[in-house]
């Protein structure tokens, strides 16, 4: 960890007042994450998330004497400075992109943008409230919670995949611009897609966000809190609760047919097994081989493995997203590769005919747009290479501080970015999915912090002594 020298230092941080009324350190999240089912049946479920950053600024406004950052946090502020560059480029033609654009274009980059900022404010905010004014237990049972709330809502898409409302805001906004595709997926409560993978209809669950994949990306980064503070550090009755949940979780993710989900479920287990082997005592050890044997036995004797081999037999959406990833990385680096072009651009043609563009009733036959279907297209496209490469190195560098570590939010975070660095390939995850590995970040980086004040404080005492 290190400070932001000049204008910040490692000051001991008093606990000062958040408001007059005197909330509670942290009651920003809790308003967005413990009502956030309310939050997306009304259409507000991203939107609150960002309104709950503009508290957390002015704390950390107040606090602006006192404030440090973590190591590589220059490189994250490089990024940000990038992608406001991004503007510039806005309206510039992208090779193999339909030329020209209108209002929606610069509605899109902001939005993003928005998040990249809310990202930041909620690192700072977390990482520079203490473990007394905010407890880590305390962020961890949010995102445990979230976890029950993300297998609910996947039970739901499942089983009952046909719903979807009109919310509030939706009907508020004027027509065209509900109508708008970008702006009606954030608006519009829709419990799952429905798609033919395997020659029948097949529901992929969403609840209670915008798309599939943020699903997916929800469920594997607030399983690893569900674990630590609904099963490790929970009681009897939480915990047989936890197990149930977590068992009812199970059919979403194996009949969504998620081959991300699937993948970053598997090395995030395997990472957690080798880590808990590494540092636990005997007891640890035992449960944690114990764990691993049920659940080996659990995959065996489910429909995992048959649905997995179908999947591989039915790639679907492989072609499109090759065809896809290929465009968008030759339209950047041809056309603007240090700074890319801003935003997503719709693709001009039908992707080589592959996709065989758009018709009524088959979404999926409909080209995406350049820098989509990957968060790593997303940057490469949008931002350019030096971009991309700012944004991957900030957190590679947070990976490599904490991997080593021996600390339970250590261990989860470290998962949650293994997870990330997975699903980048092929996820879109701005908004929930970030802001929960920006989280994760913070109550790493804030727990190592802490150890070494720890460690600091004794050496002192025992140095007096």
């Amino acid at each position: 960890m290190t400070g932001m020298r000049g204008i910040a230092g490692n000051t001991p941080l008093a606990t000062p007042r958040l408001l007059p009324w005197r909330l509670q350190p942290g009651w920003p999240l809790s308003v967005a994450f413990l009502a956030f089912p309310l939050w997306w049946i009304l259409g507000l479920a991203n939107v609150v998330l960002l309104v709950m950053t503009v508290p957390m600024a002015v704390t950390l406004w107040r606090r602006r004497g006192t404030l440090v950052a973590p190591s590589g946090f220059g490189v994250w502020l490089f990024f940000l400075v990038w992608v406001l560059l991004g503007v510039l480029v806005l309206w510039a033609d992208a090779p193999f992109a339909e030329p020209g654009g209108g209002f929606s274009r610069l509605l899109v980059y902001g939005w993003r943008l928005a998040w990249y900022v809310s990202f930041t404010v909620v690192l700072l905010y977390i990482g520079n409230l203490s473990e007394r004014d905010l407890p880590s237990g305390r962020i961890g049972k949010l995102l445990g919670y979230m976890f029950v709330v993300t297998a609910v809502g996947g039970l739901i898409g499942s089983f009952f995949p046909s719903i979807q409302l009109t919310s509030p805001v939706e009907m508020l906004l004027p027509r065209g611009l509900a109508e708008n595709s970008f702006v009606r997926d954030i608006v519009h409560p829709k419990v799952a897609d429905l798609e033919s993978i395997l020659g029948f209809e097949q529901s992929r669950p969403m609840a209670p966000f915008a798309y599939a994949n943020t699903w997916g990306a929800a469920y594997a980064f607030f399983l690893p809190y569900f674990l630590l503070t609904w099963v490790l550090r929970a009681g009897t009755r939480r915990r047989v609760f936890a197990f149930v949940v977590l068992a009812a979780s199970l059919w979403p993710v194996v009949y969504s047919l998620n081959r991300g989900l699937w993948a970053a479920l598997g090395v995030m287990g395997l990472f957690g097994v080798v880590k808990l082997l590494q540092v636990g005592g005997p007891r640890v050890i035992a449960w944690t081989a114990g764990m691993a044997a049920v659940g080996a036995i659990v995959v065996a004797l489910s429909p995992l493995p048959g649905l997995v081999q179908d999947r591989l037999e039915n790639p679907h959406s492989n072609n499109r997203r090759t065809l896809l990833a290929e465009e968008t990385t030759r339209s950047a680096l041809t056309g603007s590769p240090l700074v890319g072009f801003g935003s997503t651009r719709n693709v001009q043609g039908d992707l080589g005919q592959v996709a065989g563009g758009a018709k009524v009733g088959c979404k999926a036959c409909e080209s995406p747009p350049l820098g989509t279907q990957g968060h790593l297209w997303l940057l490469i496209f949008a931002n350019g290479v030096i971009g991309t490469i700012a944004f991957c190195a900030f957190f590679t560098i947070r990976f490599f501080r904490h991997w080593r570590d021996r600390g339970a939010y250590s261990l989860a975070g470290c998962a949650v970015l293994i997870a990330c660095g997975l699903f980048m390939i092929t996820y879109d995850m701005v908004e929930v999915p970030l802001y929960t590995v920006m989280i994760a970040v913070a109550l790493m980086w804030r727990a190592r912090r802490d150890a070494r004040g720890g460690a600091a404080s004794h050496a002192a005492v025992g140095a007096s002594r």
